[in-house]
């Protein structure tokens, strides 16, 4: 498969996915997963570019390469962007999305956040990532995305998703997120609104990764702010 027919492929996924869904389940859980969005041979690609980069680096950035993050990023963030309004409008935030991309990284660009974020992570027997949230400059868009290229089981064990939320004077809520090859999860950069009795109220988000126990595991990290 060519980088054109996989970015290719991926845009037309993303057009069929239902962002409805995406928004309800974002609402009720904080994240929510798009099955199979990208292909086990867009998958191997993503990740060899990894090796190509450099194979004793943690992270490559995708700007240098034609893998399609680029497509992936353009595709996703208009219909997450309406969502990010909504989500900002309840949390009471003022700050509000233009529709294409190139006008919000422009917006950062003005801020002195240029450098692009997507990337590739691996990660090996023994890594983990600690709890945390990317933020990366004054502007950020609130939504971000994680696509695992490795298999579960067949590339690696361990190395889960998980999500926590810490409410208001409540203890800490975790989530475990599962996914398969393919899989894209959609969450929240710093903040969600949750509904109470009282009217909604903002949360805390912080997501990583738990221990690898063997093998090895890459993903594509999707943030929709570029960085300083």
């Amino acid at each position: 498969m060519s980088r054109t027919e996989t970015s290719t492929t991926m845009v037309e996924r993303i057009a069929t996915v239902d962002w409805r869904g995406i928004a309800a389940a974002l609402d009720a859980h904080g994240c929510a997963v798009v099955k199979a969005l990208v292909s086990p041979e867009a998958c191997a690609a993503l990740a060899a570019s990894y090796e190509i980069e450099d194979a004793f680096r943690s992270r490559i950035v995708m700007a240098r390469h034609g893998f399609g993050s680029r497509e992936l990023r353009g595709a996703m963030y208009p219909p997450l962007a309406d969502i990010a309004n909504r989500l900002n409008e309840a949390m009471g935030i003022d700050v509000r999305y233009p529709a294409a991309l190139e006008k919000f990284l422009d917006r950062c660009h003005r801020a002195g956040q240029t450098k692009p974020t997507p990337l590739v992570l691996r990660y090996a027997e023994g890594d983990y990532n600690c709890l945390h949230q990317d933020v990366y400059g004054e502007h950020l868009f609130p939504l971000q995305a994680t696509v695992l290229l490795s298999a579960p089981g067949r590339d690696f064990t361990g190395g889960e998703f998980v999500l926590t939320e810490q409410r208001p004077r409540m203890q800490s809520r975790a989530e475990v997120v599962p996914l398969e090859q393919g899989d894209c999860v959609i969450f929240p950069v710093r903040h969600r609104p949750v509904r109470g009795a009282r009217g909604s109220y903002r949360v805390t988000m912080r997501h990583g990764v738990s221990r690898l126990r063997s093998g090895h595991r890459h993903t594509l990290g999707i943030i929709f702010h570029d960085a300083r």
